[in-house]
């Protein structure tokens, strides 16, 4: 008999009494995290902000192809807390997504055992707090998910791999500036542009002649950033977990909430060369710069940091039309990532999705087609899991614009398990937007200016669109997008622009079957939070 203390014993104890939404004959990666208060310093002002087992920013998340990723959140913050997994599908589960319309926050004080599988999964990218704006203070890191052994990959292995959070800041504490928007203001322009945690001494050390792979994430609040190395061209190679055809870029427009990863060979003279972040689209352009540092140098960066583009739309368009999906090349699994033929699939579906700004009560909201978000008194997956009424009404945002001034509501669409559907993405204002999907990834099949027609087709890549989660769309512009909704459950759709998503501009995505198999969703959770209406409740018998 096993003791109780062997390690043995306690991974048979954790599958006897958790492990419904995760697979026995897949590896199991434990992570123990406490979230506190730090001083940092980011921008040589000291601030409040949230840190991960002392780090700032969190630490990396490494994983395989679905690996069960067991990570038990201490949130030691003197209110509740959330995490949520940026590009994380969550097959099967969204009780564990971690936004507040799925998951319970954790109480101050209190601990959770979050309980994911990066089932069928590749690639780059984060996690981050979702609750309030603690986004602001910090608490996200970076997330990459490598290929199976015998799963070819399109490059030979690199020889360094780093993760590169990149953002704009504020100075003031994420407290100031969630009552600054609780007031109805909008947030002022930001104070800088952070590349891991620091405002501009990041450094990143490589050998001559070898290739690194850089994992770039925008974690931000608000601000399209370009990137770029000076004298060093990067090769996009994958894009929120797909394989990329692999072309060459001297620099690259990362939106708020997308990841990219590339290769960049240390193929120059051995010295030091800056690193450069700057905001894109804005009437002051905001830059912060690190350096990438040969380890045989034989001196400092040389010369003015480079410079990029700046308000240049059509420059900006014209590389994201150029991003493809490697159709040849596999993805998480060995078949060829151009074997699933979206273009041949008859869609379902139009859902066109309009956001606006306004104010309502002389605050400051944003919405979509005209209904800003409202959060109900229980998570919205809480209640439907046990028929709690009063909380939230399917079909109470509609598929189109309804031209109607911004009013609030608990915004709930509802959409059939299996349908393919196309989402166009309309944006009337004068900003470039980016929305991610969770739960999902979907084909950008095209984006230009103007109003979206049913003529817009005509011009669609029906071919190699590219597969992600996280899109932008310019300014009085479109973007349309396939997307298969193969995923049952409850799934957030928002702006990345993290003020306008506190501020209304999101709903959720009810993708519903009525079978209750294990093949379609997996039950809640036996350890899942209970909160709100769903108090007193049980979950599942242990």
């Amino acid at each position: 008999m096993l003791p109780l203390t062997s390690p043995c014993f306690a991974l048979c104890a954790f599958l006897f009494f958790f492990s419904p939404t995760v697979s026995a004959e897949n590896p199991y990666r434990f992570f123990t995290w406490n979230v506190s208060y730090g001083n940092i310093y980011p921008l040589a002002v000291r601030q409040q902000g949230i840190l991960i087992n002392g780090q700032f920013p969190g630490p990396d998340i490494h994983c395989v192809t679905n690996d069960n990723l067991i990570i038990n959140v201490f949130n030691s913050l003197d209110e509740p807390f959330l995490i949520s997994w940026n590009g994380i599908q969550q097959r099967r589960n969204s009780y564990e997504d971690g936004v507040y319309g799925t998951t319970c926050p954790i109480p101050p004080g209190k601990n959770f055992t979050y309980i994911l599988q990066v089932k069928d999964q590749i690639g780059s990218f984060y996690y981050f707090p979702s609750l309030a704006f603690h986004k602001a203070a910090g608490g996200f890191g970076g997330i990459r998910i490598l290929s199976r052994p015998r799963i070819p990959v399109p490059f030979p292995d690199p020889d360094g791999d780093y993760t590169v959070l990149i953002g704009d800041w504020y100075k003031s504490n994420h407290t100031t500036l969630k009552a600054h928007l609780d007031r109805g203001k909008k947030l002022p322009f930001p104070n800088g542009i952070l590349i891991n945690g620091r405002g501009n001494d990041t450094s990143f050390s490589v050998e001559q002649g070898k290739t690194y792979r850089l994992r770039i994430s925008n974690v931000g609040l608000e601000h399209s950033l370009n990137f770029r190395i000076q004298g060093h061209k990067m090769k996009l190679v994958e894009v929120e977990g797909t394989h990329t055809l692999q072309t060459t870029y001297s620099s690259l427009d990362v939106h708020v909430g997308q990841s990219y990863s590339v290769l960049v060979t240390a193929d120059q003279p051995a010295q030091d060369y800056y690193i450069v972040v700057s905001t894109r689209f804005t009437y002051r352009v905001l830059s912060t710069t690190g350096i990438l540092h040969y380890s045989n140098s034989a001196g400092p960066v040389k010369g003015p940091p480079p410079g990029g583009p700046t308000i240049q739309i059509d420059w900006s368009l014209n590389q994201a039309r150029s991003i493809r999906t490697n159709l040849t090349a596999s993805g998480p699994r060995p078949n060829p990532q151009g074997s699933y033929h979206y273009g041949l699939i008859n869609t379902t579906k139009t859902i066109i999705l309009a956001s606006s700004a306004g104010q309502v009560n002389r605050k400051q909201r944003y919405a979509v087609n005209s209904v800003s978000f409202n959060p109900a008194d229980t998570p919205l997956k809480l209640a439907d899991f046990f028929k709690i009424g009063g909380v939230f009404r399917v079909g109470s945002i509609s598929d189109r614009p309804t031209g109607g001034g911004i009013y609030l509501d608990t915004s709930v669409m509802g959409a059939d398990y299996r349908a393919f559907v196309e989402i166009v993405f309309q944006n009337n204002e004068n900003i470039v937007q980016s929305w991610h999907i969770d739960g999902y990834s979907f084909f950008v099949v095209g984006m230009d200016g103007g109003q979206w027609t049913q003529s817009s087709r005509n011009q669609y890549n029906l071919r190699d669109a590219i597969a992600r989660c996280t899109i932008q769309v310019y300014p009085f512009s479109w973007t349309a997008i396939y997307v298969a909704l193969d995923n049952v459950g409850m799934w957030n759709v928002r702006s990345e622009f993290w003020a306008r998503q506190y501020l209304g501009q999101q709903f959720y995505l009810r993708v519903y079957t009525p079978s209750t198999s294990l093949r379609d969703e997996f039950p809640i959770p036996k350890n899942a939070l209970l909160c709100g209406r769903a108090s007193g409740r049980h979950t599942r018998p242990l």
